[in-house]
């Protein structure tokens, strides 16, 4: 109160300042108060969002094996028939001899659907790869049907009664023996990547989807970057001031707001409808999120280029360089690591976009990957959607698990855009 005192007579501060400076702190902290539980609040939302999904989707990343001793019998699989075959029967008789008493036609359907389907499959592929081994007994690792996956991984309580589970009693105890005898195993479920979609949830993988969204993102870069690029540095450096260019710069901001699933209805109606092009290619899908992205990429490259000081503008032109030889020989070096993090950015965002590729297409069921552009493909986004609402209880996790997946990417494209800002970003 001193000091208040000895400044109100030094006429420092007004007769009524102490009260108000007072109050203004008090409005301060109470701001910072704020602040700090919104961004707590935040990062709350953040934990429990990327915890649930790691609580239901990690058992994904693990898949329940069984491995079984397989005699290839000739008369079954005949070299001058490959692929064709009595693969399944092949298999399910190996093990089928784990439990000599079973009998029956029920009992041994009960039995033989442990086994999944994709398991005929596996052991078609590794005899087409070596005909030598018909007449011989190999060792071989085939994936169990989801119930069984399901069961293993503790998601089929026992306790309920059996007339309401899927998985019955005598199958429990089946599979229960052929864990004591070591026969299951639970590796990581590399499938996953590997393998494109599929009906059965222990077969089904992310291979086609992450295929898709490469072509579709290279289309997007491809068409967006020297588009948007060139768009901006003339709207920049070389456009008259007058309304037309206000107008275009006024549409790029609206662009850039848009929803996108008005770009994928334009796409639908422009690219499917009048030029024909193919209905779920990536090359569609990469061309209407290159719609979306540029504007972004427009109004991050403007933003880099207003960022480069004047003086180097002057300086150039004051040595005898041209307009062109000022803007493309100095100012754009300059201005690359923020249109290179803006490029970054727009792409990531283009990856995680699904309402526009739905409405081209990239949802269809598609078990092999893309070979090129042109052919039926997924997208990450939109596999999610697929998985999402399938009805086998598999699909749930793995859905979880595909999120992880398409986050994982965004991340990575978003640390990538700090790491380049960071590192080549000039400071004036």
């Amino acid at each position: 109160m001193a000091d208040t005192d000895a400044s109100r007579e030094s006429g420092l501060l007004a007769p009524n300042a102490g009260p108000a400076l007072r109050r203004r702190n008090r409005y301060q902290i109470r701001l910072q108060i704020i602040g700090m539980a919104a961004i707590g609040f935040a990062l709350l939302m953040l934990v429990i969002l990327v915890g649930s999904l790691i609580a239901s989707g990690y058992k994904a990343f693990t898949q329940t094996h069984l491995t079984l001793d397989v005699f290839i019998d000739p008369a079954e699989i005949q070299v001058e028939r490959l692929p064709r075959g009595g693969f399944d029967d092949v298999i399910e008789t190996a093990l089928l001899k784990k439990f000599p008493t079973v009998e029956g036609r029920a009992e041994t359907r009960a039995l033989t659907d442990i086994l999944s389907n994709g398991a005929q499959f596996q052991l078609r592929d590794r005899i087409v790869e070596n005909p030598s081994l018909i007449g011989q007994t190999i060792r071989v690792t085939v994936p169990v049907s989801d119930r069984f996956d399901q069961l293993n991984k503790g998601l089929v309580d026992r306790s309920t009664p059996e007339e309401l589970r899927q998985v019955k009693d005598q199958a429990i105890a089946w599979f229960d023996q052929l864990k004591q005898s070591g026969a299951i195993s639970k590796p990581l479920n590399w499938a996953l990547l590997t393998n494109a979609d599929s009906r059965f949830p222990e077969l089904a993988g992310l291979k086609g989807a992450l295929v898709g969204s490469f072509w579709a993102l290279l289309v997007c870069f491809v068409i967006s970057f020297p588009l948007g690029i060139g768009a901006a540095i003339y709207l920049e450096e070389f456009a008259p001031r007058n309304r037309f260019s206000d107008l275009i710069e006024v549409n790029i901001n609206n662009l850039a707001a848009v929803p996108s699933v008005v770009f994928g209805l334009l796409a639908l109606a422009v690219f499917l409808g009048w030029f024909g092009l193919p209905r779920s290619a990536p090359l569609v899908g990469g061309m209407t999120l290159a719609l979306m992205t540029m504007p972004t990429i427009i109004i991050a490259t403007r933003a880099a280029l207003k960022s480069v000081p004047p003086s180097i503008r002057q300086a150039a032109l004051g040595v005898g360089a041209s307009k062109h030889q000022v803007v493309f020989g100095h100012v754009l070096p300059l201005a690359m690591p923020g249109i290179l993090t803006g490029t970054i950015i727009g792409l990531a965002q283009a990856l995680g976009e699904t309402a526009p590729l739905l409405l081209i297409g990239m949802n269809a069921f598609i078990t092999s990957a893309p070979g090129s552009p042109l052919d039926s493909a997924t997208a990450l986004p939109t596999q999610i959607f697929i998985w999402a609402d399938s009805p086998e209880r598999g699909f749930v996790s793995r859905t979880s698990a595909a999120i992880l997946v398409l986050l994982t990417f965004l991340i990575a494209m978003n640390a990538l855009a700090i790491y380049l800002r960071s590192k080549f970003e000039r400071k004036w």
